[in-house]
């Protein structure tokens, strides 16, 4: 099976197999178990990614040699179809700020647990979640609820743009907590819909969303 050459040389086993044309596919190469530790990895299996800065904020610290001043950038990452990242950096520009926080959320690309869980909704979409998802990121707590198809996106805009990203495309959604701070709002988002994704689903529900999956493309 042929493999890619870009002029990329991986480091990692994961790099060389996916190189190599052993691993054809994100869902495969999260699945293998081996760490995600090359940006060009999800470069080479996701060329459709798209990238969202949803915050930037000035950080000043005081050391022995004056104040110092660096770019904080909260950046979300996702192929709209199933696959997220999510990151936050720190550069002394912005450009390098938000050129970080992308690469990192490559690194942290999760594999999004959608479906149809809403009882008014039949079985085998994937147009939201499948169970209700909760995360929580500093004071901030975000629960994203399955939606029928059609409702649309019931959430902020923070909270919007990575839903979006994620390609969920229905969900009723509840935020507690300093909801003004983007910063845990984003990564409280990203949490709920990690910790779906990290918990089981039924094996015949699996079955059920993949054949959804195959016959939609």
């Amino acid at each position: 099976m042929s493999g890619y050459d870009d002029g990329w040389t991986p480091v990692t086993r994961l790099g060389r197999m996916v190189q190599d044309g052993d691993i054809g596919s994100m869902a495969q190469a999260l699945d293998s178990g081996l760490p995600l530790k090359e940006p060009e990895i999800v470069d080479q299996l996701l060329p459709g990614l798209e990238d969202e800065v949803l915050d930037i904020n000035m950080v000043q610290r005081m050391t022995d040699s004056g104040r110092r001043v660096k770019f904080r950038c909260v950046v979300a990452v996702g192929n709209r179809d199933g696959f997220l990242g999510y990151a936050e950096a720190r550069d002394d520009q912005v450009g390098s700020a938000i050129q970080k926080a992308i690469e990192v959320a490559k690194l942290n690309i999760i594999s999004v647990d959608r479906g149809s869980g809403s009882w008014e909704d039949s079985a085998g979409g994937v147009n939201s979640l499948t169970r209700k998802a909760t995360g929580k990121a500093g004071s901030v707590t975000v629960e994203i609820l399955p939606a029928p198809q059609g409702l649309g996106l019931a959430a902020s805009e923070t909270t919007r743009a990575i839903l979006e990203l994620a390609g969920v495309k229905d969900a009723w959604t509840r935020s507690n907590g300093n909801t003004r701070t983007t910063v845990n709002l984003a990564k409280a988002t990203y949490n709920a819909l990690k910790n779906a994704s990290q918990s089981r689903t039924p094996r015949r529900a699996r079955r059920v969303q993949r054949e959804a999956r195959e016959g939609s493309d």
